[in-house]
């Protein structure tokens, strides 16, 4: 073999190889790349389909505080690295989700949260509203706006970052959407408006800096204290804004562009967002059983998924298992990408 061209195939393997693995993972010619999101069902990502299907580039998995940190300062990071060694042996990526939120009695944080003195209870009881008033439960929420509880979830994604970062795709923050009521009677202690948004900030600062390789999403769909467009306070624009000037990306998890609430809130600010600042959407649960009022019929994974790449225009969707529209059509789907 000729010298110079010795040199190319040098040049070109070490430019390959030097390269971040992110950005060898699958995507469209847009850049758009797809995730299974197998939420708490981690084992899944060894299915078949999944880890034959070309167009995914890896799976979003779901990991609770409380199974992260079984107890204070003793983290069970392993969970993570198992998954994602596995991932890495099949060319897969991995996006997680740190969760400190429930829809239904488990509370997921650590216990000595729930039993140390300075953590106020380490959760708060999640309501549900309705336009008559009634007032449900709703799951259990961290204390995102105590000092305190939010310095203890910095501290994991400290411990994460620092064994995972440039490993991983993404980190993504859960949503910010929880509900105490209106009128104040169900309020936490210590819980105001500002100080949750300003909450969220501190958040994103410390997963940024935990993360400054792997990308960070923060799923900022509503916030508490505010219904837009007739109770504009600024919080959720707030949090965008502050997302964009510290480089996290934004999202939600879920995708329904027939849903007044999604396209007074979140919508247009994923939309407008800068080409610079990255996002992504999930479809969940209960998304692709919507009907389009436009033409009565049930919405199609394609219909969503132009939602999503031409209106929103993100970076990553995130594809939830709810049968059997994941076997029947998003799979398939996905094959003819």
């Amino acid at each position: 073999m000729p010298f110079h061209t010795i040199c190319r195939f040098v040049i070109a393997f070490t430019v390959f190889f030097s390269l971040p693995f992110c950005l060898l993972a699958e995507s469209d010619s847009s850049g758009l790349k797809h995730f299974i999101y197998f939420e708490r069902s981690r084992e899944r990502i060894r299915d078949a389909e999944f880890l034959h299907t070309a167009a995914i580039a890896g799976a979003q998995l779901k990991y609770t505080w409380r199974e992260l940190e079984p107890e204070r300062d003793r983290y069970r990071l392993s969970l993570i690295g198992d998954d994602l060694t596995f991932l890495e042996k099949h060319h897969r990526r991995l996006f997680i989700q740190i969760q400190d939120v429930s829809f239904d009695e488990e509370k997921l944080v650590p216990e000595y949260l729930l039993t140390g003195p300075v953590f106020g209870g380490g959760v708060a009881r999640k309501y549900e509203e309705s336009d008559d008033g009634k007032v449900t439960f709703d799951g259990w929420v961290a204390r995102r706006w105590d000092p305190a509880v939010r310095e203890r979830f910095l501290r994991l994604l400290a411990a994460i970052g620092k064994e995972f970062d440039g490993r991983i795709e993404g980190i993504n923050l859960p949503e910010t959407a929880i509900g105490f009521g209106e009128s104040g009677k169900y309020h936490p202690s210590g819980f105001t408006y500002e100080q949750y948004r300003d909450g969220l900030r501190e958040t994103m600062r410390g997963a940024r800096d935990a993360f400054p390789r792997s990308r960070v999403i923060l799923y900022a769909n509503f916030m508490p204290g505010e219904w837009l467009p007739w109770d504009d306070k600024g919080y959720l624009r707030s949090v965008y804004t502050y997302a964009a000037s510290i480089g996290v990306g934004v999202g939600g998890p879920d995708v329904l562009p027939h849903r007044k609430g999604q396209q007074n809130h979140s919508y247009p600010l994923i939309a407008s967002r800068d080409s610079s600042q990255i996002a992504g959407v999930a479809v969940q649960d209960g998304n692709l059983a919507e009907v389009n009022p436009a033409s009565g019929k049930r919405v199609t994974v394609e219909e969503l998924h132009t939602f999503a790449k031409e209106t929103l225009k993100v970076n990553y969707i995130f594809w939830g298992i709810e049968e059997p529209y994941y076997s029947e059509e998003v799979i398939p789907f996905l094959k003819r990408q």
